[in-house]
């Protein structure tokens, strides 16, 4: 399993929606609310098989009221 963090911008009045549909997915370790330029911040562990791209895509990006989002891939926790 590999770790991605994902940030995402919502659509204005959605932020709450989008968190609760993400969570009904079990997707994600840890999911937060955060100031600044993106409203949501993801923590999901994926298979080192999994295209993230397509993870992201697919599971994420998808779900109704995300306006935009980024994702960081990780390499080394310290």
């Amino acid at each position: 399993m590999k770790p991605i963090f994902v940030q995402l911008r919502c659509k204005p009045g959605k932020t709450y929606e989008v968190a609760d549909a993400i969570y009904k997915t079990e997707l994600v370790s840890e999911l937060y609310s955060t100031s600044g330029d993106w409203d949501l911040l993801l923590k999901i562990y994926i298979k080192d098989s999994d295209e993230i791209g397509r993870f992201v895509n697919e599971k994420i990006a998808s779900i109704p009221g995300i306006e935009r989002s980024l994702t960081t891939i990780t390499f080394t926790a310290f």
